[in-house]
């Protein structure tokens, strides 16, 4: 069966965007950049809330620049072979190959895990708290920069409950990112 993965850039102090909504500080050098294509290569459907949707449409031309580092060309041609579907309440309709969910998180995600493929994995804070409060998430896979932001979106919302974790792989980059994935316990 599929995993459900939810992973982002994490400032030290657990914020995956500033006071001010800015992911600037989270920008992958070279290495990492090449990691994350690995990553994405193994992911068999993306599934985004809309603001994320919107971030990441980005990637929909991204390699029509010539000046463009290779690591970014090959992942815009990654993303774009991998299915994507939006979960939003204000939009009529997905663009550049997304598909907009026709159900609610849960009955997708259901429907998702009983199809052969790659991780489903998850983008956005809201999406992530989504599934995250349904206990529909599997693994978390952080980079943790070394930046304390003191304030903004956080990684985690609010819980009810702690989430037990086991930790299943760890990597530090030349940046000075640590990787740490977390397999949930059940």
């Amino acid at each position: 069966m599929r995993n459900v993965t939810y992973g982002m850039g994490v400032s030290l102090d657990g914020y995956i965007a500033d006071r001010n909504g800015g992911i600037g500080w989270s920008a992958p050098d070279e290495e990492l950049h090449r990691f994350h294509n690995e990553q994405t290569r193994a992911v068999g459907v993306e599934l985004y809330g809309r603001r994320m949707y919107e971030t990441m449409r980005y990637w929909e031309t991204a390699a029509e620049d010539p000046a463009a580092p290779a690591t970014e060309l090959e992942f815009a041609r990654i993303w774009q072979a991998t299915p994507r579907i939006v979960f939003s309440r204000t939009l009529d309709r997905a663009e550049g190959g997304a598909e907009l969910a026709s159900g609610d998180l849960a009955a997708e995600i259901a429907r998702l895990k009983e199809q052969p493929g790659g991780d489903i994995a998850l983008g956005g804070a809201g999406l992530g708290a989504g599934a995250i409060a349904l206990g529909l998430v599997d693994e978390y896979r952080l980079f943790v920069y070394p930046v304390v932001l003191g304030g903004g979106t956080p990684f985690f919302p609010g819980l009810e409950a702690p989430i037990a974790l086991e930790l299943a792989e760890s990597r530090r980059f030349g940046s000075g990112v640590a990787y740490l994935r977390y397999v949930v316990r059940r």
